[in-house]
């Protein structure tokens, strides 16, 4: 084997021991945890409550016209 396939070899070794170190968040527990959040965070979630139109940076101009 050559020096710089040992060099990488030795990197993806470490790169895997790394990742193999790193805790893990269970499925289940992750979707209890998100679901939780928009439930909590609902009240103030614009897309689920709307906007009043006087707040609203979307809503349609009003064309100022001089008669």
């Amino acid at each position: 084997m050559s020096g710089s396939n040992i060099t990488a070899m030795k990197k993806v070794v470490q790169q895997l021991r790394f990742e193999a170190s790193i805790n893990r968040v269970k499925v289940s527990q992750a979707a209890a945890d998100l679901q939780q959040f928009c439930l909590q965070n609902a009240q103030q979630d614009p897309l689920l409550t709307g906007m009043s139109s006087s707040t609203n940076p979307f809503r349609p101009q009003k064309v100022c016209s001089f008669l």
